[in-house]
């Protein structure tokens, strides 16, 4: 297969098929006659264990981390467990921010309802940002 028609079958850009074989997650062999880079059922095997795991949260460093290991004949499962395992009180943490980032945005929404849209004055932007802070904090 040639790139195109290997992203054809994974469902992914021609680029992406370029620049995961730039970065090594994929390894094309070129052919002599024309330089095109030739891919096998191997390769779109590999390619769909790269998109599962981008799915599942991976970087592609860490993607690159578990092929090489399986490529050099160690079981990465070990480290992909300790990577989910990292992954999953990042994400709790995100979330939490992410919690704390909507009360805060409702509470500037409950906080403006009331306001006027102000000019610049050369003091404040806008009156509505400046408002949530010093006296009349929102969120805590």
């Amino acid at each position: 297969m040639i790139v195109s028609e290997l992203a054809r079958a994974a469902g992914v850009t021609p680029d992406s098929v370029r620049y995961y074989a730039r970065i090594g997650l994929l390894k094309p062999e070129k052919d002599a006659a024309n330089g095109y880079s030739r891919f096998g059922e191997a390769d779109l095997d590999r390619l769909r264990f790269v998109l599962r795991a981008k799915l599942l949260g991976f970087r592609l460093d860490e993607v690159a981390e578990i092929l090489g290991m399986s490529d050099h004949g160690h079981a990465p499962c070990p480290v992909v467990r300790e990577i989910v395992q990292r992954r999953i009180g990042e994400t709790r943490r995100r979330l939490a921010e992410m919690r704390a980032l909507q009360t805060r945005l409702e509470q500037a929404v409950a906080l403006w309802a009331a306001m006027p849209d102000g000019e610049p004055d050369g003091h404040a932007v806008c009156a509505l940002i400046a408002a949530t802070g010093g006296d009349r904090k929102i969120g805590a």
